[in-house]
């Protein structure tokens, strides 16, 4: 997604960042470097600081194209609960997104993730 992100803005397109999990990996953190960045919001759930996207944000900045890290998550204590809906959102509004989901959030695939992991995920019945 980050490096589609850089092939779009060379290309001349507006590019934000809404939301972007770097999971703290350099190498992620990197591919940042040269892209605008919404600043998150900080939300407290159950005594953790936590950072959401802050859809009012990119909703008035209207970029050309946004970027949303991890479609399947779960919203902290905000509205809509689900990131896929503060993409329907965007996308509502005429900002195209690029995102990511993790394959063990496809449930059809959860036996073919666990016998190339060797991690069994559970379903959260989402």
């Amino acid at each position: 997604m980050l490096q589609e992100a850089h092939v779009l803005r060379n290309a001349g397109e507006d590019v934000v960042v809404g939301i972007v999990e770097t999971h703290r990996r350099s190498d992620t953190e990197a591919l940042l470097h040269g892209l605008e960045v919404i600043a998150p919001q900080q939300v407290e759930y159950k005594g953790i600081k936590l950072h959401e996207m802050d859809i009012d944000a990119v909703l008035s900045r209207k970029p050309g194209v946004a970027l949303v890290d991890e479609l399947a998550h779960t919203n902290a204590q905000q509205s809509p609960s689900k990131r896929y809906q503060d993409v329907e959102e965007l996308l509502d509004s005429g900002i195209d997104v690029c995102t990511t989901v993790n394959i063990q959030h496809f449930e059809s695939q959860v036996d073919v993730v666990a016998k190339i992991t060797g991690i069994s995920m559970q379903g959260d019945g989402a």
